[in-house]
């Protein structure tokens, strides 16, 4: 009798790297922020000369789109000139922000080729949004900013969370439909983070199953994850290393090995698939939906 060994799952090169460059955020989210981000956390160890390394480094393993996430991004100090930086280097940029707080040399920079925006929309209802952010006021600002982006032409994906009870959710939806976005995505709630309960354990089964697969994440620390979403899942840093060196090392890949992949398709996860789009990617749900189905 013959056997015929399964070949192995080939990892797909970089194609996609989240930059987590702060971990402060005016908003809370206390029900569902995978980063635990708030108005009190830092910017982390990493400087902007240690963003602008990755960031160079990541153009020449042929990373095609760099996202910079929080916490809310724009808070950085050096947030505009690491946007900046990365055009420089030819790669495509998304900002997933809140939309609370826009300035006006914000849209300026929103508005360049080759940059897009993501954000996150909880419902129909300002108490609702209000409470599931846990800033009041952050219904009115997010959708004014989100109808400013349509109205500039600026590219933008948005994700609806749907913590369930009741939430409007869908109506939400449909509300971005009509204010002319055209790219929403509604995904529910993954225990991760705040939403993992206490004490947090966080859980592979959250994924989607193809985390590592052409993409990964720079936390504030410098600690490289197999995306934002599965930051619980890190091996190695870039603060006084090189990315190749993590994302070639004998710990990723047996990171990568860990996931339990989804049996949906071999193809490689879509980046915007990350669960819990609170500061990540908007879900584009489908293939991308959680590994346990």
């Amino acid at each position: 009798m013959t056997i015929v060994l399964e070949a192995p799952v080939e990892r797909a090169a970089l194609r996609f790297l989240s930059l987590e460059i702060t971990g402060r955020c005016q908003l809370t989210c206390p029900s569902h922020c995978y980063a635990q981000a708030g108005p009190t956390q830092s910017h982390g160890t990493m400087t902007g000369d240690d963003w602008r390394r990755v960031i160079s480094e990541a153009a020449t393993l042929g990373t095609e789109t760099v996202q910079f996430i929080g916490g809310e991004p724009s808070l950085h100090p050096d947030f505009t000139g690491l946007i900046r930086h990365a055009l420089m280097n030819d790669l495509r940029v998304r900002v997933y922000s809140n939309l609370f707080r826009v300035r006006p040399e914000h849209w300026a920079l929103y508005s360049q080729p080759d940059v897009s925006l993501a954000t996150s929309y909880y419902s129909t209802d300002a108490d609702e949004h209000d409470r599931i952010t846990g800033r009041i006021g952050s219904h009115q600002a997010t959708r004014e900013h989100i109808v400013t982006a349509v109205e500039l032409g600026v590219p933008l994906r948005v994700a609806v969370v749907d913590h369930g009870q009741g939430q409007h959710a869908e109506q939400a939806r449909d509300e971005l439909f009509a204010l002319g976005v055209r790219d929403v995505h509604v995904s529910r709630v993954r225990a991760v983070g705040n939403a993992a309960g206490s004490p947090a354990i966080p859980s592979t089964k959250e994924l989607c199953g193809r985390c590592a697969d052409g993409k990964a994440a720079v936390l504030p620390d410098g600690r490289v994850a197999v995306c934002e979403v599965g930051r619980f899942l890190s091996a190695g840093s870039v603060k006084y290393g090189s990315l190749s060196a993590v994302l070639h090392s004998p710990a990723w890949k047996q990171l990568a090995a860990s996931i339990p992949r989804s049996p949906r398709t071999s193809a490689p996860c879509d980046p915007d698939c990350s669960p819990n789009d609170d500061s990540c990617g908007p879900g584009s749900g489908g293939t991308c939906d959680p590994a346990d189905g």
